[in-house]
C-alpha cells in the first residue's frame, strides 16, 4: 500500500471514529475546518497553500500531508510548492527542514501517483 493510501485510509478511519462519538463541539470544529478551506475571497488553492505554510511552521506532519494532498488536487505546481516551502522555512527556521524533507517525499509520491 502506498504511503498516500495508508495516510488517507488512516485519516478516514479515525475521522469516522471521532464522528461516531457524536460530540457536538468536535463535529462543529470539523465542519468549521471544512468551511474555512472552501472558495471565498481567496481561492481554494491559496487557502491550501496558506494551510501548508502554517502546518510546516507548526511542524505537523499529518497536516502537511493533508494540505499537500488537497493542494495537489487543486492543481498546485511543484514550483509553487517549493516556493511555499521556502516561505515556511524562512518563517519557521531550520527546525522546519526535516518536515520539508518528508513533505518533498510525499509530494513526489503524489506526483508519481498522477502519472
Amino acid at each position: 500500500m502506498s504511503q498516500i493510501q495508508e495516510f488517507n485510509d488512516y485519516r478516514k478511519r479515525m475521522n469516522d471514529r471521532i464522528m461516531e462519538a457524536d460530540n457536538v463541539v468536535l463535529k462543529r470544529f470539523f465542519s468549521l475546518d471544512n468551511q474555512t478551506y472552501q472558495a471565498g475571497a481567496l481561492s481554494v488553492k491559496t487557502k491550501e497553500l496558506l494551510g501548508l505554510v502554517a502546518s510546516m511552521v507548526l511542524r505537523c506532519d499529518d497536516c502537511i500531508k493533508y494540505h499537500l494532498g488537497t493542494a495537489h488536487k487543486a492543481g498546485v505546481t511543484s514550483e509553487e510548492i517549493f516556493e511555499v516551502m521556502a516561505i515556511a522555512n524562512m518563517v519557521g527556521g531550520s527546525i522546519c527542514i526535516p518536515h520539508t524533507r518528508r513533505a518533498v517525499e510525499y509530494w513526489d509520491a503524489l506526483q508519481q501517483q498522477k502519472s
